[in-house]
């Protein structure tokens, strides 16, 4: 038995490979260091669904059918309206996935149920925030890659390229990760043979819990509490010192680096541009140093990821939804991946708790003491 199942080896897969001891990620076989330098979300998805990169061909008429399938079904809408205004974005998103199931044609093939929930969840989310801040709601933009429609239907501004490139770097980065919390999820839910839509709600309810998505939040609070870089080393010790869980540190695939969070931090060495920045980036590095010195724990993806979406102008409670948008593809990937040769996953358990009691009639039984 392993709690967790920390080390247990639930299954095979093409899709990822992480070589934890060396800090080593790829996608089908690819560096995510190249990935991130050279494509984007949408190359990124092809590859995870279709084993192999896109042609110059492949990707326009993938790309062209994913920015098709962008605007979400007016039932979808319309239920996003009825919600409250302080709604929690992960319900949000949770219920309108669900829902995208029903108006969808339950006859398409796997893969085209596939890309209309890559293509229509950047839009959901960027809906609710709007509906969240009673804002007009922008239509999706055809002219428009993935990662710039959705920078542009959150802030209402059209990026960039060095914002779209930001974001691509973002989306690349979350895309996949093996069999982590929400991904197996998904697989459990997929292995029962229920539908696409069902596994990836299933999937994002499993991100919403802050032991998997979120981290990043609670580290930009840490730095908005710690305030300046001298009172980071200080801060720190006291919280080990307390044995309290500090956000955005350690991974338990990882045995050093997170190769994710070095590509992140150098991003955020790159836009680091205003003293309020910079000052933030050091406090960071302060953090990160004083833990790998007094602990041997590096940060991980979630530790820096924060201080980018945040020069984006992304607003805190949209990270999670974030994580979930870049996750998206990586999910759907693992769901056919399943579907193609599945066994229904059901582990067993160790019973610890008591053998052969007695069964006492409901007259005879005797309440507890308190």
């Amino acid at each position: 038995m392993s709690k967790g199942l920390e080390d247990v080896v639930a299954g095979p897969t093409s899709i990822t490979f992480i070589d934890g001891a060396r800090g080593r990620l790829s996608y089908r076989g690819y560096d995510i260091a190249e990935l991130v330098a050279h494509s984007n979300y949408e190359e990124v998805a092809y590859l995870l669904w279709h084993e192999r990169l896109p042609t110059r061909e492949e990707l326009k008429a993938f790309t062209k059918d994913l920015v098709s399938k962008r605007r979400l079904p007016a039932g979808v809408r319309l239920s996003l309206d009825s919600l409250s205004h302080d709604c929690d974005t992960m319900d949000a998103l949770e219920m309108a996935i669900a829902a995208l199931g029903i108006y969808d044609d339950p006859n398409m093939p796997h893969v085209e149920k596939a890309a209309s929930i890559a293509s229509k969840i950047g839009s959901i989310v960027a809906y609710v925030h709007q509906h969240k801040h009673l804002l007009s709601h922008l239509e999706p933009r055809d002219d428009l890659g993935f990662a710039a429609n959705f920078l542009y239907m959150i802030t209402g501004q059209v990026p960039d390229a060095a914002a779209e490139g930001l974001m691509n770097a973002i989306l690349v980065l979350h895309a996949d990760h093996e069999l982590n919390a929400s991904t197996f999820t998904a697989r459990v839910v997929a292995s029962t043979l229920s539908d696409m839509y069902s596994s990836v709600t299933a999937a994002v309810a499993a991100l919403k819990g802050p032991l998997h998505g979120g981290a990043n939040e609670w580290v930009v609070e840490m730095v908005e509490e710690i305030r300046s870089p001298e009172r980071a080393e200080a801060y720190l010790l006291e919280k080990l010192a307390r044995k309290e869980k500090v956000m955005g540190f350690g991974h338990r695939i990882y045995k050093g680096h997170d190769p994710r969070a070095k590509i992140m931090r150098s991003y955020a060495g790159q836009i680091a541009s205003t003293d309020e920045e910079r000052k933030n980036l050091a406090i960071l590095d302060t953090l990160a140093e004083a833990m790998i010195r007094e602990r041997g724990i590096y940060p991980n993806l979630d530790f820096y990821s924060g201080f980018v979406l945040h020069h984006l102008q992304i607003p805190t409670y949209l990270f999670t939804p974030i994580f979930a948008v870049g996750r998206t593809p990586g999910w759907l990937a693992h769901v056919m991946e399943q579907y193609a040769d599945n066994r229904i996953i059901r582990p067993m358990a160790e019973y610890v708790g008591p053998r052969d009691s007695v069964y006492v009639p409901i007259g005879d039984r005797k309440g507890g003491t308190g």
